[in-house]
């Protein structure tokens, strides 16, 4: 796995929802991008360019799927007994170790969308903003609990300094 992982570690991922909602995201995007480009070169006479529209911005499309998948599988987490790490990133693999003592509050946000399929996004929020994680499409239960969690570890991390 690299970076700091042994093999050892047990990662939590995010839910298969998270999949579903970036699948309809990149259709619907791709979707809208198709009927405007078709209709501007169908508007300007040229089926051949209305073609090559819809053809090009469908692999597109397909493409930024393929994309969109990836990065949902990078996702994990995993709870350690002083620490929380994170990691994400295709090409670029981060892995961000964010220590319970060190964060200053958590929340959980979710958007209209992530409400609809029941996901919520965890945001740790730490002294450095550069530091600051997040882990998207969490079940909204297990959300809530790691968000409870997280906070009643540092706050007891906290009074040990």
């Amino acid at each position: 796995m690299g970076l700091v992982d042994d093999g050892a570690l047990e990662w939590n991922v995010p839910s298969p929802r998270l999949r579903v909602l970036r699948r309809y995201e990149v259709a619907a995007s791709t979707l809208i991008a198709v009927v405007v480009a078709a209709g501007a070169a169908l508007a300007a006479g040229s089926v051949l360019a209305a073609a090559v529209a819809v053809i090009g911005l469908s692999a597109a499309g397909v493409v930024a799927d393929l994309v969109a998948g990836r990065r949902v599988r990078a996702w994990a987490y995993t709870e350690r007994a002083d620490d929380l790490l994170v990691r994400r990133g295709v090409m670029f693999r981060r892995m961000s170790i964010i220590p319970y003592g060190r964060m200053q509050y958590v929340e959980v946000a979710a958007g209209p969308l992530e409400r609809a399929f029941g996901l919520a996004t965890v945001q740790m929020h730490t002294a450095a903003a550069a530091s600051d994680a997040r882990i998207p499409g969490l079940p909204a239960a297990e959300a809530g609990r790691l968000r409870d969690q997280l906070t009643s570890l540092g706050e007891a991390q906290a009074m040990g300094l």
